[in-house]
C-alpha cells in the first residue's frame, strides 16, 4: 500500500473512532472529549481524567494505541486493522479499552 492510500485509510479510521465516541457521548453512554491534532486522536475520559491516544505512523503503516492497559500497534490486513502481536481487531480492542477506562460497556465500529 502506498503512503497516500495508508494516510487516507488511517484518516478515515480516526474519523470513524471519533464519530463513534461523539455519538456515545451525545447519548450519555460515556463522558468523553475527543480532540484531533493532525494524525493524533486524544480521547479523554472526563470522570477520571484518563486518556487513550490513537495515532497513525505513516513510516510503519500502522495505527498505534496507548491506553491504561498498554501500547498496541495495528496494521491493515484484508481491510481490517489487526494487532501486530495477537491479531485482535482494532475496533474490538478499542471497545474493551474504552469500556474499561470509561466505566460503561460500549461497542465501537
Amino acid at each position: 500500500m502506498g503512503e497516500s492510500e495508508f494516510l487516507a485509510q488511517a484518516e478515515a479510521t480516526l474519523t470513524a473512532i471519533e464519530g463513534a465516541l461523539d455519538r456515545l457521548n451525545d447519548e450519555d453512554m460515556l463522558d468523553v472529549e475527543c480532540s484531533r491534532s493532525g494524525n493524533v486522536l486524544e480521547i479523554e475520559f472526563i470522570d477520571n481524567g484518563s486518556k487513550i491516544i490513537v495515532n497513525s505512523q505513516a513510516a510503519m503503516q500502522e495505527l498505534w494505541v496507548a491506553s491504561r492497559s498498554g501500547g498496541y500497534h495495528y496494521k491493515q490486513k484484508d481491510g481490517k486493522w489487526l494487532n501486530t502481536r495477537d491479531g485482535s481487531e482494532l475496533f474490538h480492542s478499542l471497545s474493551e479499552m474504552v469500556s474499561a477506562q470509561g466505566g460503561s460497556q460500549v461497542v465501537l465500529g
